[in-house]
């Protein structure tokens, strides 16, 4: 054990914290589009990025059961607890006892997923499972189940490494200290990235440069199994760089598998629930993999693409938010503080809201340009970036349901009630899956072309992908329903505020406008990333004019925590 005096934990706001996740989050997606970019330049949407997309998957459902937002629920708010009421030795057995299991657990679970690679793959991806004869007449120049079942054998031990990371978070974030936790992926990503060049400058027999070219199969099988490795390292160099920090918070850890230490019992009470309401979330991912797999080559790929800028505002304008307030919801619990929570749930909603409006509106109008300047290099083309871009535009219908719902669900974990989000997670499942088997199937009968005039780049990329997004959208705007309405019974006023909601999106819509022009203005030679940056510079800033001359509160609150550099701001939102 070792014996330290942790430091007082800062009294910092929501709002300096909400921005201290956001810039650990964005610094740490700003390295993970590296990444994609790396995969795009290699893979583009063919095969291989299939087989990174799933086999990335397989695994992912340990790091989501056991990972961060489980421990959200089922660890922070008891450890808080122990914070504030200045049980420090209690606080401590508690996160040695939840270190102890989550080894165990995932530790099992990963070795389980090293042995049982073959059927899960097959369980996850079935449609893999017909490319074997599909290789063997000359289909397919790819066995994307094997290679699968390879890269998966590989990822296991990585997520296990990345729930002890999200122990890790949960500690920080118990003590205010927000960036470290959300900025350390960025050595995961990294250490991808740099997994991939390695491997693809080493066996290129041009280089970089030519291997952009394109590169023979049995060469980019061994790109993809670099990455899975660097992955692995990466993982294991994450927890590393929070784990002496979190040594000097906790003054000391005691290591003990038990259940005796104080809050553990109640903390399992709680992550049943949770891991059910997880558990159905995961259940959505892997259902996007399963069904993508019986599409056409590329699927997969294109999901994994669009999910990236997706869930930037989401992480961004979302999770930073929901993870911040989590620890200050969960002091609110008693009844007596029920509308001081209310006001702040509702000023939390109003501040996701003021920049996911924008972004909804933004990759709606102006996701082709951005998709091209994220990912159009290399063996990416043309149709990819099409296809990307409607599977992006899927998926943003609901991205103001998906960054208000987790603000929601984070609030029911605050109060003890794990068991509505669950419930409300089966809903979301079963409703996006119901629109998007249909749609898929009928969308994937096309290719890119049906749409949009472009030059032959070899075999046709289909919209199926298209389907899954949209079942997702309109999944996420029904538990944002469902998740309102159990709230609103609870503390007997309405949460969403739907005109600020409103308002901020026709704010949005009116700076699309200047910005339209202009991007049919500027000439289609130049390179995407320099008409996508002025385009997206003339919208941000017209979208910041028009909330000024709006009145938008947010704005003057966004201003006071970057120092006053936006200028002086109006009035409350409505």
């Amino acid at each position: 054990m070792i014996e330290q005096s942790p430091p007082p934990a800062p009294q910092a706001g929501s709002g300096g914290a909400a921005a201290r996740v956001a810039v650990g989050i964005f610094l740490s997606r700003l390295v993970g589009f590296l990444r994609e970019r790396g995969l795009a330049y290699f893979f583009g949407v063919g095969p291989h990025a299939d087989v990174f997309r799933a086999a990335l998957r397989a695994p992912n459902a340990l790091q989501n059961l056991l990972g961060e937002g489980t421990l959200s629920a089922a660890f922070i708010p008891i450890y808080s607890r122990f914070l504030a009421t200045g049980e420090r030795e209690d606080a401590r057995r508690f996160a040695g006892a939840i270190l102890s299991l989550l080894v165990a657990l995932a530790g099992g679970a990963a070795l389980l997923g090293v042995l049982l690679a073959r059927p899960l793959v097959a369980l996850l991806a079935a449609g893999f499972l017909a490319d074997a004869p599909r290789v063997a007449a000359g289909e397919l120049a790819v066995d994307r189940y094997e290679l699968t079942v390879r890269a998966v054998r590989i990822l296991f031990p990585m997520t296990a490494l990345l729930v002890l990371s999200a122990w890790a978070l949960g500690i920080l974030n118990s003590h205010r200290r927000f960036f470290l936790s959300y900025v350390a992926p960025v050595v995961w990503n990294t250490a991808i990235l740099a997994a991939l060049l390695a491997a693809g400058a080493a066996l290129s027999p041009g280089g970089l440069r030519a291997a952009g070219a394109g590169l023979p199969a049995p060469l980019l099988d061994r790109v993809l199994i670099a990455a899975c490795w660097g992955a692995l390292l990466g993982g294991l160099l994450q927890f590393l760089v929070q784990l002496p920090l979190v040594l000097r918070l906790l003054g000391g850890l005691r290591l003990a598998l038990s259940t005796r230490a104080p809050g553990v019992r109640e903390a399992l009470a709680t992550f049943a629930p949770v891991v059910g309401s997880r558990g159905v979330v995961q259940l959505a991912g892997y259902l996007d993999v399963f069904l993508a797999s019986f599409l056409a080559a590329g699927a997969t790929g294109a999901l994994g693409y669009a999910q990236m800028p997706y869930l930037l505002p989401v992480s961004l304008f979302g999770l930073s938010v929901a993870a911040a307030e989590l620890p200050e919801l969960a002091r609110l619990r008693d009844p007596e503080s029920a509308q001081t929570l209310l006001a702040r749930v509702r000023r939390s909603l109003r501040r996701m809201a003021f920049l996911n409006a924008p972004t909804t509106v933004g990759y709606l109008a102006f996701g082709l340009l951005i998709v091209a300047a994220l990912y159009r290099t290399g063996t990416f083309g043309a149709a990819d970036t099409w296809l990307v871009y409607l599977v992006l535009a899927g998926y943003t219908l609901g991205l103001l349901a998906t960054t208000s719902s987790r603000l929601l669900q984070n609030t029911f974990y605050a109060v003890g009630d794990a068991r509505t989000p669950a419930r409300t997670a089966i809903l979301r499942v079963a409703m996006a899956a119901a629109l998007a088997v249909p749609l898929m199937l009928w969308l994937d009968r096309y290719a890119v072309g049906a749409l949009v005039d472009l030059p032959a780049e070899g075999r046709p990329v289909r919209l199926g992908a298209v389907g899954l997004s949209l079942g997702s959208a309109a999944g996420a705007w029904l538990e944002l329903w469902r998740l309102r309405a159990a709230l609103r019974r609870r503390l007997a006023a309405e949460v969403v505020p739907w005109g600020a909601m409103g308002k901020m999106l026709g704010l949005a819509a009116g700076a699309a406008l200047p910005a339209g022009a202009l991007a049919w203005l500027l000439p289609d030679a130049l390179h995407p990333a320099l008409r996508a940056l002025p385009v997206l510079g003339v919208y941000g800033g017209g979208y910041l004019l028009l909330a000024r001359l709006a009145g938008v509160g947010e704005l003057d609150a966004l201003r006071r925590r970057l120092g006053g550099r936006l200028g002086r701001g109006g009035g409350a939102a409505g």
